[in-house]
């Protein structure tokens, strides 16, 4: 029995030699690593969200070509909470503007532009002072410029040559 007890144990000792040299052979090849790193969390970006701040007056601009489009957006944001006077109307001079856009003037005015946009059912935003009245700078005022993209009507075709 002495015999069998002798081959069991080298068998076993030769097993842990070769699982251990296995081992340290992949510890020293790199593919396996004791010790790794912490790898950089990265914090997420906070998704800028508007503000629906119905204080603002809205003066909205019809630029598709498309009649009424300013009277049902006019109505939509009385609808939304906003004061029928505070909200005005109108047709704009250019009747080819691609995207419908919400402008502010400052930038404590963005957060109000992109909730105006999220209300509307979605839009661009840009700043600029071109719609800002000079003589009220105060003036908490959005505006809103709609485009083509708002259209239900299909462009204008020119007519097919008769053959």
């Amino acid at each position: 029995m002495n015999g069998w007890v002798v081959l069991l144990w080298s068998f076993v000792a030769a097993l842990v030699l070769i699982v251990a040299g296995i081992f340290v052979a992949l510890v020293l090849m790199g593919r396996i690593n004791l010790f790794p790193a912490a790898e950089p969390t990265i914090a997420p970006t906070p998704e800028v969200t508007g503000v629906v701040d119905t204080t603002y007056s809205v003066l909205v601009l019809n630029a598709s070509g498309e009649d009424n489009l300013d009277v049902q957006l006019r109505e939509t944001l009385i609808n939304s909470g906003w004061a029928a006077d505070s909200v005005s109307y109108g047709t704009a001079g250019d009747q080819d503007f691609a995207d419908t856009t919400v402008y502010y003037v400052s930038e404590a005015d963005e957060l109000p532009a992109l909730g105006l946009a999220d209300v509307i059912g979605g839009a661009e935003i840009a700043q600029s002072d071109f719609y800002a009245d000079p003589s009220n700078p105060d003036q908490k005022q959005l505006v809103i410029v709609i485009g083509t993209d708002r259209s239900t009507q299909a462009p204008d075709s020119e007519e097919a040559p008769v053959e």
